[in-house]
C-alpha cells in the first residue's frame, strides 16, 4: 500500500486501505494487480488518469514508423529537377525512411546498356546530400533500373562503385 504522499504504508487488508482512502478524501487504485501481494494506490482517479494518458502520449511521440518513400527519376530529366528530388530525398532519409529510387524507363529506353542506366542512375544518387547506405543494389526491374537506400547513422555517404569507363582503344576498336 503506497500513501497519498508516497509514504509505503505496508500491507494492509482490502477494508483498512479503503478507510484510510476515504479518511485522506481520495481514491484507492489498484497499480499492480499482478504483484503478490497486489500493490495499490491513494490518489485521486483523475489525476491517475491524467498520469496515465500523459505517458502513452510521450511514449507515442518517441515512436517512430518508418516508411519506404519513393522517387522516380527518367533518363532526360533536368539537372534542376534531379537536384530537387535528391534535396527531398535527403530530407527523407533524415527523416529515418527509406527511400526506393527507379529510373523509368519506356520504349527503346529500356533496351540500352545497363552499366550507361546504372551510371545514370549513381550520378542521380551522388546529388544526395545526407549520408546514406544502400539496403537493396542496383537492379533491373520490369519499370527500369530500381534501388533502395536507407539512412547511415554511421555518417559516411556511401554508394556502389563507378563503373568503369572504357578507354580510348576500347571505343576505338568497337
Amino acid at each position: 500500500m503506497v500513501g497519498a504522499d508516497g509514504a509505503n504504508l505496508g500491507v494492509l487488508t482490502v477494508e483498512d486501505a479503503v478507510k484510510r482512502a476515504e479518511e485522506d478524501g481520495l481514491d484507492l487504485i489498484e497499480i499492480s494487480p499482478n504483484a503478490v501481494p497486489p500493490v495499490a494506490k491513494i490518489m485521486d482517479y483523475g489525476k491517475f488518469q491524467y498520469e496515465q494518458k500523459k505517458k502513452q502520449r510521450e511514449i507515442k511521440a518517441k515512436s517512430h514508423v518508418t516508411e519506404t518513400k519513393s522517387v522516380q527519376v527518367k533518363i532526360g530529366t533536368g539537372d534542376h529537377d534531379l537536384a530537387l528530388k535528391a534535396s527531398r530525398v535527403a530530407g527523407w532519409l533524415k527523416e529515418g525512411h527509406r527511400v526506393k529510387i527507379d529510373l523509368f524507363l519506356w520504349g527503346r529506353y529500356k533496351y540500352m546498356d545497363f552499366n550507361f542506366l546504372r551510371e545514370r542512375l549513381e550520378r542521380f544518387m551522388l546529388l544526395i546530400t545526407e549520408p546514406y547506405k544502400i539496403a537493396d543494389s542496383i537492379k533491373k526491374g520490369p519499370k527500369g533500373l530500381t534501388t533502395t537506400i536507407e539512412y547511415d547513422r554511421g555518417g559516411k555517404k556511401t554508394t556502389t562503385p563507378p563503373s568503369p569507363k572504357p578507354s580510348q582503344e576500347e571505343k576505338t576498336t568497337e
